[in-house]
């Protein structure tokens, strides 16, 4: 009895000191306020970016904490929120040193191979995937296949209707491409059978992964398992086909992976591969798409500015001979054009900002940051700042000439060692399609007070319908 009462007291001592040790506040943390228990300021996070108000979260804090780095709780995290170029240098500087990249638990649950590595392990092991499809000479070679899909694209989607929907079709280009790029896929009906799932899927990825029925992060649990069966269906065919030399190792990313072994001497898993794949495919379309909508809805409202395009597409349109595709020297006469994307993309950051995980305790701006705390950087500070581009609201792409911004101001593809690695891929893709549109069309928009909104990147609330004008031959 003795000694059953001397262990309670034990255990009783140690749960004590164990609520201590865990429950202890480092001491300087950041101001800000936690929100509510569990979800945190996720709701008011997420609802700024569906009211099309995405910078209010961030500027209504700064103002009330009178601190850019303030501290609050997302998806379900303790988070620290930091604002401008002295915190984007920093954390883009300190990748795997002091932060790592940090996926969501709705991220881990989709697409499960992502948990069983750390992130910088993931990290490396993808950009020795990518290298050699994303070097220059390879780039220069998708050049002509973007072209030769858009050619289909406008003229299966576009040509002979008044009226469209705008991103539904610019994200059936771009994922078109993608699934050029990483499977060798180009029959369109072949890849339209992947386009629902992958819809349904992203959708879940940025929820909190309340898995029941009818929930999005339900859904988007069933397409990643349908994607990633028909993908490992693909996955085992190319074996077979690059055993039998009818594929090339070097032909795209798929038969890359399949060749090539991870830092441990073995090769990838079919599911690993499945799930970069759909990794992939997500990250390949979906942030050109949402820019390209965002940069027609711009053009619909500037006639100026869109003149200033169409005569700089038509000088290299005009200089093609019949049938020839566009080539390198072409892209790099779009300059203006790609001032205006930029300009876009600064107006409507295709992402609000990524999250990076404290790895050790650390002090920045004079605040503490707990190791396991989650920190958030954010395009919207800089982007929308008066102090970095003078009438911040105001669309002028020659913001973009000469030097064009001051560094870690301008960050719609992230920065440092974690900079978008298909920055370059991207502006191929985006001013290949700006060509085919400008070339055969100016647009109206048709609802006038649409939104663009953050969900959960900056597209037009309703996908921006649009009334085509066809160029008088």
């Amino acid at each position: 009895m003795e000694f059953l009462m001397i262990l309670s007291i034990t255990l009783l001592v140690s749960i004590f000191f164990a609520f201590l040790l865990f429950n202890k506040k480092p001491k300087n943390l950041p101001p800000g306020q936690m929100g509510w228990p569990y979800i945190g300021e996720s709701l008011e996070f997420g609802k700024s970016g569906l009211k099309g108000e995405p910078e209010k979260f961030i500027y209504d804090r700064i103002a009330k904490f009178s601190s850019q780095v303030f501290k609050t709780s997302l998806l379900l995290q303790p988070t620290v929120v930091v604002c401008g170029p002295a915190a984007n240098k920093f954390l883009f500087s300190n990748e795997n040193k002091l932060v790592q990249v940090w996926f969501p638990d709705a991220v881990k649950k989709i697409l499960p191979t992502t948990a069983q590595t750390s992130s910088y392990v993931e990290s490396k092991r993808l950009r020795l995937m990518l290298p050699n499809f994303l070097k220059p000479e390879a780039l220069v070679a998708y050049i002509s296949m973007m072209d030769s899909i858009a050619e289909t694209h406008f003229a299966s989607g576009w040509e002979g209707k008044k009226e469209v929907t705008v991103f539904p079709l610019t994200k059936r280009y771009t994922f078109l491409v993608a699934c050029k790029v990483f499977l060798s896929i180009d029959d369109p009906e072949h890849v339209a059978t992947f386009a629902d799932p992958f819809e349904v899927l992203a959708a879940g990825l940025n929820t909190i992964p309340i898995d029941l029925p009818g929930t999005p992060f339900r859904r988007s649990i069933k397409a990643a398992n349908e994607l990633r069966k028909r993908l490992v269906h693909i996955i085992k065919q190319r074996k077979i086909d690059l055993e039998e030399n009818k594929a090339s190792p070097t032909q795209d990313v798929l038969s890359h992976m399949l060749s090539v072994t991870d830092e441990n001497g073995q090769p990838m898993t079919e599911i690993y591969i499945a799930d970069k794949i759909i990794a992939l495919l997500i990250a390949g379309h979906d942030t050109a798409s949402a820019v390209l909508t965002c940069t027609l809805k711009f053009l619909s409202q500037l006639p100026h500015i869109y003149n200033e395009v169409l005569k700089e597409q038509m000088e290299i349109a005009e200089s093609k001979k019949p049938g020839e595709l566009l080539n390198w020297d072409d892209l790099q006469k779009m300059k203006y054009t790609w001032n205006v994307a930029n300009e876009s993309m600064r107006l409507a950051p295709p992402s609000r900002g990524t999250f990076r995980e404290a790895i050790t305790n650390f002090d920045f701006s004079g605040f503490s940051i707990p190791k396991g705390w989650k920190l958030l950087w954010s395009s919207h500070s800089t982007h929308w700042n008066s102090e970095y581009f003078p009438d911040p609201k105001k669309f002028d792409p020659t913001r973009f000439e000469g030097k064009g911004p001051a560094p870690y101001t301008f960050v719609p593809f992230g920065g440092g060692p974690r900079m978008c690695p298909g920055k370059e891929y991207a502006r191929l893709e985006i001013l290949v399609f700006l060509h085919h549109v400008i070339k055969r069309f100016s647009w109206e928009q048709l609802i006038h007070d649409e939104k663009i909104i953050v969900n959960p990147m900056s597209v037009p609330e309703k996908g921006f319908p649009a009334r085509l004008i066809p160029h008088k031959a």
